[in-house]
C-alpha cells in the first residue's frame, strides 16, 4: 500500500515530535533519527511496536499528552498477561465517535434506525464505540450491553430494534432463541453490525438467514481506538479502512517484510492524528490481505480483506501449521455440517491427537456418514488425519461475547 501525500506528510510531523511527548517512544527510538526519516521506504525501517511493548507500558507508560487532557481511558482484557491501558484525549474519544458514524453511514443506517447494542461496556472499547457513534449519527440507543437473552429478546420486540451490534458468538445465540421462540415475525430487524472476533462465511449465512438481516464486518482493536476504524458495505467485498486516521501496511510475520498489495499477510497499523496513545507500526497480528482495484460502492477508502485469523491462533498439529480459517473452510464443504466446532488437541500414547466436534441436524444413525466426508475433507484441504465427531445443532457451547473454539491440551 503506497503512503498518500497526506498520510506521508501526517506521519512525518508525528515523528517530528514524538520523542519529545512520549517517553514510551523516547525509550524505544533511542538509537534512530528520526529526521532521517524522509519517505516510505525509510519509514518501513523503523522497529516496531507489538503488544508486549505496551504491556511493559503498563499502567500510564504510553501516554503522550500531560495527564490533565487524559478524559477516559480503556483497557485490552488481560486474558493472557498484564493488560494494555490506552488513554484518550477529548479529541481521541470525538476521531473515534466520527469513524464510528462513518461505519454506520456505510451500512446504510440513518437517524431513522433504532441500534440495539449487545457487546460489553466499561473497560472494553465495544460498547461505548458502538453507542457514541449511534448518537452522532442522531439514531435511538438501545444500550443493553451482553447477557440477559431474554430480555434482550423482549426489548428487540417491543422497541421494534433494526439494527443488531453483536460478536458472532452472540447474534448466533441471538438468532438461535429467536427461532427457537418463533420470534421471527416479531422483529424488526433489517441489519446486523457484527465485530470482535473473526467469523466464517457459513457462520455468516447462517446469521443473516435465521436472522433475516444484512450482515456488515466491523473491524477494530483496542489498541487502535476500538471498533469503527473500517467496515465492509453492501457489496460485501473487503472492508474499508479510513485511511485519513490511520495508515496500514501488510509484512510477512515471519520476514517482517512488507508483501505486494493483494497477498496475505499480517496488519501493521499507525495512527494518524491520535493525542492520547499514537501507535507506530504496531503489529495486530491480525492475518488479511490488501484489496486491490476500485469498489463498486464507489467509495476512496481502501481495503482489507475480512480477516482470516491470528498470527497466534496457528496451531501446529501433526508437524502442520493450522488456522481456524482452515477449519471453517473444511465444515462449508460439507453441506450436512453447521457452522460451530471445537478443536480438542491432546497428546496420547507419544502422538498428537485432533478431534474436531461439529454440529449437523443429520439423525444420529447417520452422523457417521457426515464424520467420514469431514474427515476427507479435511486430508484434502488440510492434510493431516483428524478424529470427526458429529454432535447436534445446540450440543456445543454458546458465548454472550466472544468463543473460544480451539483447545490445545498438550501442554
Amino acid at each position: 500500500m503506497e503512503m498518500n501525500r497526506y498520510q506521508k506528510e501526517a506521519i512525518l510531523r508525528e515523528l517530528s515530535v514524538i520523542k519529545d511527548k512520549s517517553a514510551f517512544y523516547r525509550k524505544k527510538f533511542a538509537d534512530v533519527d528520526l529526521s532521517s526519516i524522509k519517505t516510505q521506504e525509510d519509514f518501513e525501517k523503523l522497529p516496531f511496536t507489538d503488544k508486549g511493548d505496551l504491556r511493559e507500558a503498563y499502567p500510564l507508560g504510553l501516554m503522550a499528552v500531560p495527564e490533565e487532557q487524559i478524559v477516559r481511558i480503556h483497557s485490552s482484557s488481560g486474558t493472557t498477561g498484564t493488560p494494555v491501558i490506552i488513554p484518550y484525549t477529548k479529541r481521541d474519544v470525538e476521531d473515534w465517535a466520527i469513524m464510528f458514524e462513518r461505519c454506520y453511514r456505510m451500512a446504510g443506517i440513518t437517524n431513522r434506525d433504532r441500534i440495539q447494542i449487545t457487546p460489553g461496556y466499561g473497560l472494553w472499547t465495544a460498547g461505548i464505540g458502538f453507542q457514541a457513534g449511534a448518537e452522532r449519527l442522531g439514531a435511538m440507543v438501545i444500550p443493553m450491553g451482553p447477557g440477559n437473552t431474554e430480555k434482550q429478546l423482549r426489548m428487540m420486540q417491543d422497541l421494534k430494534s433494526t439494527v443488531l451490534c453483536a460478536t458472532s458468538s452472540y447474534a448466533l445465540l441471538l438468532a438461535e432463541a429467536i427461532g427457537k421462540d418463533g420470534l421471527k415475525d416479531k422483529i424488526r430487524l433489517k441489519k446486523g453490525i457484527i465485530g470482535s472476533e473473526r467469523w466464517g462465511d457459513k457462520m455468516r449465512e447462517r446469521i443473516a438467514d435465521e436472522l433475516g438481516v444484512d450482515l456488515y464486518d466491523i473491524y477494530g482493536l483496542t489498541e487502535i481506538y476500538g471498533p469503527g476504524i473500517g467496515i465492509s458495505c453492501s457489496y460485501k467485498d473487503g472492508i474499508h479502512m479510513w485511511d485519513d486516521y490511520i495508515y496500514f501496511e501488510i509484512i510477512d510475520p515471519k520476514t517482517l517484510k512488507t508483501v505486494p498489495d493483494g497477498e496475505v499477510g499480517e496488519l501493521v497499523i499507525t495512527t494518524l492524528c491520535k493525542e492520547g496513545a499514537p501507535l507506530i507500526r504496531y503489529r495486530t497480528h491480525d492475518l488479511t490481505r490488501i484489496v486491490t482495484g476500485t469498489c463498486p460502492c464507489g467509495s476512496r477508502y481502501p481495503r482489507i480483506d475480512i480477516i482470516r485469523g491470528r498470527t497466534d491462533d496457528m496451531v501446529k498439529v501433526k508437524g502442520v501449521n493450522m488456522f481456524p480459517a482452515q477449519f471453517d473452510e473444511v465444515l462449508s464443504a460439507v453441506p450436512e455440517a453447521s457452522s460451530e466446532y471445537q478443536v480438542m488437541i491432546d497428546h496420547l500414547e507419544g502422538k498428537d491427537i485432533l478431534t474436531l466436534f461439529f454440529e449437523t441436524s443429520v439423525p444420529t444413525e447417520k452422523r457417521s456418514e457426515v464424520e467420514e466426508e469431514v474427515l476427507q475433507k479435511f486430508k484434502e484441504i488440510v492434510g493431516p488425519t483428524i478424529v470427526p465427531k458429529a454432535v447436534g445443532v445446540g450440543d456445543l457451547p454458546r458465548s454472550e461475547k466472544k468463543t473460544s473454539r480451539i483447545f490445545d491440551n498438550r501442554y
